[in-house]
């Protein structure tokens, strides 16, 4: 295709300051990058947190956001290999990494010090066009729905890459809080394919008729339970064996402390600025639980995650609006009304 010379995106230059809806530059690869024309973009909880500027990691000023980007390579850096012009490609939160440090050589990239990040350090994917790290651009099967695999790209690898973490056997029950939003959605149906027990923690009916609809096995309901810790424990007959937590609750982290089973995993997903795990120190040695962070998958596990969406064992529920509707979404985050996850089309 003819690469133009401007193109539609949503940028602001300032933490919290206006989302701009209009044409900028579209960006020349580097040596070592290749171009996405982007297609559709899923709309993460950490892209609002980019915009607020509330966590404790400075953005690049102007910023375009955005990194669950999905559309066809129309470009290549002059370096890279393995690429072709017209190659269905991912745009992912780790843009790139340094690839010789002791954690990339480790298949930790996610914590390589020199991570850049799309959609924070670097230009993402609310914009038509956008260069991506060929050797951590996600590759995606052609004859894909660009639209549904979008949130595979950071929500679906988050996810799958936090199940593994929590190390369980199938069989074995994981509760998933925070279960009917973007993450948790996914994380339900994730845990069901690796043959997991699956309770799911979230609050209202509709919520709890999506998360079974998606595989979950019970749904408890925060707002009416008198008493969570004992209702989850009572439910899977002593406690889950693993907990996915990916709500921005800081009292559902501490909660799950609580009802995790002994010799069980708690799982850190969700991000809530400036929140803390409370855990006692008596109770989670007696009960020997681990609590362990997950960040971002490495290359392997995007691979397997999309490997489990193209066999037709993730079914992503997205809404798609325009583009130029993003502030809308963000609104809707931050009232937490959002049931599935958001995708925009960047052509509108």
């Amino acid at each position: 295709m003819s690469i133009p010379k401007t193109q539609k995106a949503i940028i602001f230059e300032t933490n919290g300051g206006p989302l701009q809806y209009k044409d900028i530059p579209v960006p020349t690869p580097k040596a070592n990058e290749i171009l996405i024309n982007v297609k559709y973009s899923g709309v993460c909880h950490t892209d609002l947190h980019a915009w607020k500027g509330d966590w404790p990691l400075d953005t690049k000023l102007p910023l375009v956001g955005g990194h669950e980007g999905a559309g066809v390579v129309v470009a290549l850096g002059e370096n890279v290999k393995g690429w072709e012009i017209g190659d269905l490609a991912g745009i992912k939160w780790l843009n790139g990494s340094c690839m010789s440090c002791e954690y990339c050589q480790k298949a930790n990239e996610s914590n390589c010090a020199s991570a850049d990040l799309s959609g924070y350090t670097h230009d993402g994917s609310f914009q038509q066009f956008a260069t991506a790290d060929a050797i951590q651009a996600a590759r995606i099967p052609k004859g894909t729905d660009l639209a549904q695999v979008s949130p595979i790209l950071c929500a679906g690898i988050t996810v799958y890459k936090a199940l593994k973490t929590a190390n369980l056997s199938a069989g074995e029950w994981v509760a998933i809080s925070g279960a009917g939003g973007g993450l948790g959605s996914l994380a339900v149906q994730y845990a069901t394919a690796m043959g997991y027990r699956v309770l799911a923690i979230d609050g209202g009916d509709e919520k709890g008729a999506f998360v079974k609809s998606l595989g979950a096995e019970v749904f408890v309901d925060f707002t009416k339970s008198k008493d969570i810790v004992k209702d989850i424990v009572a439910a899977t007959n002593g406690g889950p064996h693993g907990v996915i937590n990916v709500s921005v609750s800081e009292a559902a982290v501490s909660q799950s402390v609580q009802y995790v089973r002994s010799c069980g995993t708690v799982v850190l997903v969700g991000l809530p600025a400036g929140a803390k795990v409370i855990a006692p120190v008596f109770d989670s040695v007696v009960k020997s639980i681990s609590i362990k962070g997950s960040y971002v998958g490495n290359r392997a596990d995007t691979a397997e995650a999309i490997d489990f969406f193209s066999r037709g064992l993730i079914k992503c529920p997205i809404k798609i609006v325009g583009l130029s509707e993003l502030a809308s979404i963000y609104e809707l985050m931050e009232q937490g009304k959002i049931l599935g996850r958001y995708v925009v089309d960047t052509s509108k």
